[in-house]
């Protein structure tokens, strides 16, 4: 069997569009195009990838168990390109990293930003997947620093855990934000937003709400710590959070105090266990981990001025 580039490259955008006239704006083909192209497709591989019927689309089962290796397939052509424009240029090099997303918004940007003003000759990617596609990517070395939840679930990683200690944030015009401590008794009867997939953050937290008696209400669950901050910009909600999501300065009128007892957001920095990191990539994994050091000693206590 003989697989094109173009058949994984459709596939996956069909897949990540929703549907073929979608796809075919994302690769700048017409949808005739990218038809003639999933058909081909199916016809190689002798079963159907899509059910189609009176404007219904949606993937097989089959294609669904095809999603994570293509997905895969398509990075490591991509790396393979990169790598060999890079050594025809002459390039410094390329660092990879992948993170499950509570690090993608405020924490990775400004550390990247800072490191290619340096190095300015190094091409950096960022991708953002789930803790599990990450840990695969880093160990079939697709990846070279990826940065996910705890537990690791891929063996066979190099793995350095940091312990982030969580803040409750809110509105600055909430009646919490006069205290400047705030513990589980101060949360009873409030709307706490959610982490999405029973997340350890939430875990911990309901195990400190248990032991001081203390009901809460949940209507709204977020995937992301970044869109839990921003649904409580716009409305009355509470939400326990990694630092580097509450404690940033974002202007959007959410404040953030300690919260006590602790709730730790562990986060682990994992990298190949059988292959070392280039220059570029070292380079950019101590600035990281410099930084979340810093994140899990921090000097700053918040407060009633704390923002």
């Amino acid at each position: 069997m003989h697989l094109k580039q173009r058949h994984l490259e459709v596939f996956d955008a069909i897949i990540a569009a929703g549907s073929i006239s979608r796809a075919a704006t994302q690769l700048n083909l017409s949808q005739p195009a990218v038809s003639i192209a999933l058909a081909n497709f199916e016809e190689l591989i002798g079963f159907k990838l899509f059910q189609r019927d009176r404007g219904f689309f949606a993937p097989t089962r089959e294609a669904l168990l095809l999603q994570d290796e293509i997905a895969q397939g398509l990075l490591a052509l991509s790396r393979v390109s990169q790598r060999i424009s890079e050594i025809r240029a002459g390039s410094a090099g390329s660092v990879r990293i992948a993170t499950n997303g509570a690090m993608a918004i405020h924490f990775l940007p400004p550390l990247i930003a800072a490191y290619q003003r340096d190095h300015s000759d190094v091409n950096i990617d960022i991708l953002v997947r789930s803790s599990r596609q990450v840990a695969d990517w880093v160990s079939s070395r697709q990846i070279d620093i990826g940065l996910i939840d705890t537990p690791v679930p891929v063996a066979g990683l190099n793995a350095t855990l940091f312990n982030l200690e969580c803040v409750c944030v809110m509105h600055e015009d909430d009646p919490l934000a006069v205290k400047r401590l705030i513990s589980p008794t101060d949360l009873a009867g409030r709307s706490i937003v959610a982490i999405t997939g029973q997340h350890m953050v939430d875990r911990q937290l309901d195990a400190l709400l248990t032991a001081a008696g203390v009901t809460v209400e949940r209507h709204i669950s977020s995937y992301f710590f970044a869109i839990a901050r921003n649904i409580i910009a716009v409305g009355n909600e509470i939400a326990i959070i990694d630092p580097t999501n509450g404690k940033a300065n974002s202007n959007d009128g959410v404040t953030w105090r300690p919260f006590a007892p602790r709730v730790n957001h562990e986060m682990a920095i994992i990298t190949p266990s059988d292959q070392p990191l280039g220059q570029a990539a070292g380079g950019l994994y101590d600035l990281i981990t410099q930084s979340l050091q810093r994140l899990t000693n921090p000097s700053d206590t918040g407060g009633a001025d704390a923002r």
